[in-house]
C-alpha cells in the first residue's frame, strides 16, 4: 500500500514572519489528520523558521529547488548538503524552472542524483504544455521527462523517490485535469516508463501525485483514482482551511 502524500508549494508566499505565523495555525489543525504524509515547501528563507515550528511532529519539510553541487562558484543558488540539514524532501523540474530558468531534463536529472545521494527524497515534477496536450503529444512529453529524469539511477525502493504529475495547463488556471485523464497519464505513462526502467514492483511502490488547480472541492475526485496518491498543491495550500480540506480529502482516500 502507498501512503497518501499531499505536499503544499508556497512558491514565491510569505515572508519569514508570515510563514511563522501561517504554520503556527496550520500544525494543530495537520496533526489532527491521520494516515497521511504531509509536507510544507516554504521559500528557502523561511526553510530554518519552519523546521523549528515541526520540530516534534510528523510534518515533513521540503525545499522547491536546489543546485546539484555540493558547493562553489554557484552565486544565488542552494546546495543538497544546506538542505538536508533541516529538509527531508526537495522539489524538482517543477514547470515554472524550466519555463522560467531554462532548466533542462538533463540538469533535472543531475539534481535527482544529488538528492539521493544526500539523503532527500525528491519530487520529480513533469508535465505537458497546453500546446503540447491539444497536440497530442501528453504521452510522448511526459514519457520522455520520465527517461531523462530519472537516467541511471539506482532504485531498488519506490519509496526513494516521488513523482508529481502536473500539466502546465493546469497549474495555477484553475482549469484541473479531469480525475480519470490525470489517472490514465499515470497509470500509463508514468508507471509504464518506470517499470521499464527498475521493474514493475517498484514502478508500484513510487507514490504519483498529481498537481494543478488542486482544491478542496475537487481533491476527492483526484484520490479516489487507483494511481492518484496525493497532490502537490499551490495556492490552496497559502490558506490554512484549504490545505487542511485537501489533506482531509486525502486521509478518507
Amino acid at each position: 500500500m502507498r501512503t497518501p502524500f499531499v505536499a503544499g508549494n508556497w512558491k514565491m508566499h510569505k515572508t519569514v514572519t508570515e510563514a511563522r505565523h501561517f504554520v503556527s495555525e496550520l500544525v494543530p489543525a495537520l496533526q489532527t489528520i491521520a494516515g497521511v504524509e504531509r509536507v510544507i515547501c516554504p521559500p528557502f528563507p523561511s526553510l530554518t523558521a519552519v523546521a523549528a515550528l515541526l520540530e516534534g511532529t510528523d510534518i515533513r519539510l521540503g525545499a522547491q529547488n536546489m543546485h546539484w553541487e555540493v558547493s562553489g562558484a554557484y552565486t544565488g543558488e542552494v546546495s543538497p548538503t544546506m538542505l538536508a540539514e533541516f529538509c527531508q524532501y526537495v522539489i524538482l523540474g517543477h514547470s515554472e524552472r524550466r519555463a522560467y530558468f531554462g532548466e533542462t531534463d538533463e540538469a533535472v536529472n543531475c539534481k535527482m542524483h544529488a538528492a539521493l545521494t544526500h539523503d532527500l527524497t525528491p519530487i520529480l515534477c513533469v508535465g505537458e504544455t497546453l500546446e503540447q496536450y491539444e497536440a497530442g503529444q501528453t504521452k510522448e512529453v511526459v514519457f520522455r521527462q520520465i527517461k531523462l529524469g530519472l537516467a541511471d539511477l539506482q532504485l531498488s525502493d519506490g519509496s526513494a523517490i516521488v513523482v508529481a504529475y502536473e500539466p502546465v495547463w493546469a497549474i495555477g488556471t484553475g482549469r484541473a485535469s479531469t480525475a480519470d485523464a490525470a489517472n490514465a497519464v499515470i497509470s500509463d505513462v508514468i508507471r509504464v516508463a518506470m517499470a521499464e526502467m527498475f521493474g514493475d514492483e517498484v514502478a508500484q511502490g513510487v507514490r504519483v501525485l498529481y498537481g494543478g488547480s488542486v482544491k478542496g472541492d475537487n481533491a476527492a475526485e483526484f484520490f479516489s483514482q487507483p494511481d492518484v496518491d496525493g497532490a502537490l498543491v499551490g495556492g490552496a495550500c497559502l490558506k490554512v482551511g484549504d490545505f487542511t480540506q485537501i489533506v482531509q480529502a486525502a486521509s478518507r482516500s
